[in-house]
């Protein structure tokens, strides 16, 4: 039985609004968490990106998500309570994103990726020894 049925039901009526409000409260606390696991995503999913090949960093989705974050930070902070939770999230993204940014620079344009070429040259180690 669904959310409507339930309402509409002589059970629910003879609850009166004590039902309803156990309804509401729960659909909200679910609303809640969910939001709160997906705002977590993101900075995770950055922070675990820290050790991957700086090759596979996106330079314009890197800055969507640092626009983003800071957009969201300062609603966080401007809504009335202050959210502070919401900008937390936003502002680990925030680091999380500048890091990605500093590795995509890094690696595209201050010659990162030559220098890494480098040292894997160094570190080959040669199949047969050399007469």
């Amino acid at each position: 039985m669904d959310t409507s049925q339930w309402t509409k039901s002589r059970i629910c009526r003879g609850y009166g609004g004590i039902a309803l409000y156990f309804i509401i409260i729960n659909t909200a606390v679910y609303c809640w968490v969910r939001s709160l696991v997906a705002n977590w995503g993101l900075p995770l999913a950055a922070i675990a990106d820290f050790k991957k090949d700086p090759e596979l960093i996106s330079g314009k989705m890197t800055c969507a998500l640092s626009v983003y974050s800071l957009l969201f930070m300062r609603f966080a902070w401007m809504v009335q309570p202050r959210n502070y939770l919401l900008f937390a999230c936003h502002f680990t993204n925030e680091g999380a994103q500048l890091t990605q940014a500093y590795r995509f620079i890094q690696h595209h344009h201050l010659g990162g990726n030559k220098a890494q070429e480098l040292v894997q040259e160094d570190l080959k180690v040669p199949l047969e020894p050399k007469a």
